[in-house]
């Protein structure tokens, strides 16, 4: 089992996009993202076409993936994607939005979500869990990564609520004392209430230069969360 977090270190990308930038849907060079997803792909130890990517659309649905494809517009229109095959890597593009990998105790099933505030709230964790049970995971776990903390992502009062009543944990102030949300907070609580363990890698992408942002940035790279089985 290889589950890993990537940050902006070890890519050829220039200007706005520089580092390890894995998105292909954000202007950058598209030479450039290849060869960027040519090293990941070398770092797990997989061939470049067994990486799946996600037409990300901050929705709940879930696609089960044995025929992987790099090209965004390809890709299945999804947030969770989930696998039984060890030879595919599932890959989670993010840039402020909060990755997870989870995976059966045995590594039979894997699956790779993406929460933003809207996932969250349209209840992707529990749509890709409850697939991952239909295949025959039993005990799942997950491991969440960097996303923007609750002390950057600032919202009106109305959007927090609105969260809140979905996630209670997800309520918080940013660091200014205006109202705010723990996106990775309300996931993690989320996993939790479905007897999911938790590992949760700190960081905040808007705080960590490290680490592609869109708060931060505006205009910007993807970085990722990706998993794989262990006998690719």
């Amino acid at each position: 089992m290889r589950r890993a977090f990537t940050s902006r270190s070890g890519g050829v990308s220039k200007g706005v996009y520089a580092g390890l930038n894995l998105g292909a849907h954000v202007a950058d060079d598209p030479l450039a993202v290849d060869e960027n997803r040519r090293r990941l792909a070398v770092a797990l130890g997989v061939a470049p076409d067994r990486l799946a990517f996600m037409n990300q659309c901050h929705g709940a649905d879930v696609a089960i993936v044995e025929t992987p494809t790099a090209a965004t517009e390809l890709a299945p229109a999804v947030d969770g994607i989930i696998t039984t095959r060890p030879d595919v890597a599932l890959v989670v593009l993010v840039a402020d939005c909060v990755p997870i990998l989870l995976h059966s105790a045995d590594g039979s099933v894997l699956a790779a979500a993406h929460a933003g505030r809207q996932g969250m709230m349209k209840g992707v964790v529990p749509q890709v869990v409850s697939r991952m049970r239909s295949l025959g995971a039993g005990d799942i776990r997950a491991m969440v990564g960097p996303s923007v903390c609750g002390r950057c992502y600032e919202v009106p009062a109305e959007l927090r609520d609105e969260a809140a009543d979905i996630s209670p944990e997800s309520r918080t102030v940013s660091w200014t004392g205006t109202p705010a949300i723990d996106v990775a907070a309300g996931v993690v609580a989320q996993l939790r209430g479905l007897d999911i363990a938790v590992e949760w890698v700190p960081g905040c992408s808007r705080e960590d230069p490290a680490l592609f942002s869109h708060r931060r940035d505006g205009v910007t790279g993807r970085f990722a969360g990706v998993i794989v089985g262990g006998s690719a």
